[in-house]
């Protein structure tokens, strides 16, 4: 690991080597890639982990260097995440086979405490400069949100283990599920996916993100209610803070900033797909911000964080050229800077998307595409015979007036 660019103060230097917390990890392969939060390094021959770690939340991501592979070439990327008390050792050893660190039981790390100094020469000081942006992105996760939102493995993976379904080793295995035997000719492109075996993943490595609604109105809802709902997202937004975070709604935050983290830090794309879900639900859920403005006071710092650590051009889709962040935040600015709004969040909310303006050069001006004529699936047993028998005669007439 190479030394900190930034000289530290002395004084702090000391006192974080004493009160800080030290992460030991033993026989990671040289020439791998190693990093604590926001900073990431190749690992040298003498490397044993990193000393003076500030208590608190912190995120550990390596990737393994390839055996055989090219000079910089290593492996997909896993993390996992800490909660260091003051003075704590932890200690992870690597484990060859697995190619992953693999925690040790804390009576294991307190050991260790009287071999600190002899340990010291290959332990790396924490990059103190860069603590500021990382609090800043995970201010909200705390240790009991990060137990329950991490796997119940431990370690979050890129490319976790998935496994098949179900057994097909034999034929009969096939014949009960109506699928052709192996052997025999694929006939089309969807027979072959057909025989590809269901993989699900290896329970356990399963981040335990919050369920979110499939519909956004409740059960038997009126067709205005379904248009009601699907414009405004307080309900479902509602219910997923009820069932997962009851009582705080100020909680959610901390899901939004691991997923983030998860997605940034440890490339897992299940962390992105979730983070715009739960970003989705926050910033059109008007009536949800009425109700608590303290919650997008918080939504607006967390978001300003975030998109601090992303290139202008991240969120443009490379197929449709189309910007999800522009017209999700189109929305939430709609509603957030209007007159009624709570005075202190509106001068925010303002102070925000010019500051995005600026950077990203995006234009919130025009009006959001939810604001445009919506098409309601009704649901079952809410068709009307009368307008099914008008929309009929309608359709006659076109078909009757149409050139020939």
């Amino acid at each position: 690991m190479a030394s900190s660019s930034i000289e530290m103060d002395p004084d702090l230097a000391r006192q974080l080597f004493f009160e800080g917390a030290t992460i030991v990890i033993f026989g990671v392969p040289e020439g791998s890639e190693f990093g604590i939060d926001s900073n990431s390094w190749q690992v040298g021959p003498r490397f044993k982990g990193v000393k003076m770690v500030p208590p608190g939340i912190h995120f550990i991501h390596y990737s393994a260097k390839r055996i055989g592979g090219a000079a910089d070439e290593t492996g997909p990327r896993s993390g996992i995440f800490f909660h260091l008390e003051q003075k704590e050792i932890r200690l992870l050893q690597w484990d060859c086979m697995e190619e992953e660190m693999v925690a040790a039981s804390e009576e294991e790390g307190e050991k260790l405490r009287e071999q600190l100094m002899s340990l010291d020469p290959s332990l790396g000081p924490y990059p103190y400069e860069s603590l500021r942006r990382w609090v800043s992105l995970t201010n909200h996760i705390s240790k009991e949100a990060m137990l329950k939102l991490q796997p119940a493995c431990g370690t979050i993976c890129s490319f976790p283990e998935v496994l098949p379904m179900e057994e097909m080793t034999h034929t009969e295995d096939r014949v009960k599920h109506n699928l052709p035997r192996y052997d025999t000719v694929c006939q089309n492109y969807k027979e072959g996916l057909s025989r590809l075996p269901q993989m699900k993943q290896k329970e356990g490595t399963e981040i335990r993100f919050s369920q979110l609604p499939e519909k956004m109105y409740p059960k038997n809802a009126t067709p205005s209610e379904i248009t009601q709902h699907s414009m405004d997202s307080s309900y479902a937004l509602g219910q997923v803070i009820n069932i997962n975070y009851p009582g705080n709604p100020l909680a959610i935050l901390a899901e939004l900033q691991f997923s983030f983290v998860c997605f940034l830090l440890g490339n897992v794309y299940e962390g992105f797909e979730q983070w715009k879900k739960l970003l989705n639900l926050l910033c059109r859920a008007e009536t949800f911000s009425v109700q608590h403005p303290d919650l997008y006071n918080e939504v607006i710092s967390v978001l300003y964080h975030q998109l601090a650590q992303v290139p202008t051009d991240f969120f443009i889709d490379i197929v449709s050229q189309d910007n999800f962040l522009t017209s999700t935040l189109q929305v939430l600015f709609s509603f957030l800077c209007s007159p009624s709004t709570n005075k202190d969040l509106r001068k925010k909310a303002l102070r925000f998307r010019g500051h995005l303006t600026k950077r990203f050069q995006w234009d919130f001006e025009e009006e959001p595409l939810d604001y445009a004529p919506l098409v309601v699936q009704l649901p079952e047993g809410w068709e009307n015979p009368t307008n099914t028998a008008q929309t009929t005669h309608s359709e006659a007439n076109v078909e009757m007036t149409s050139p020939s």
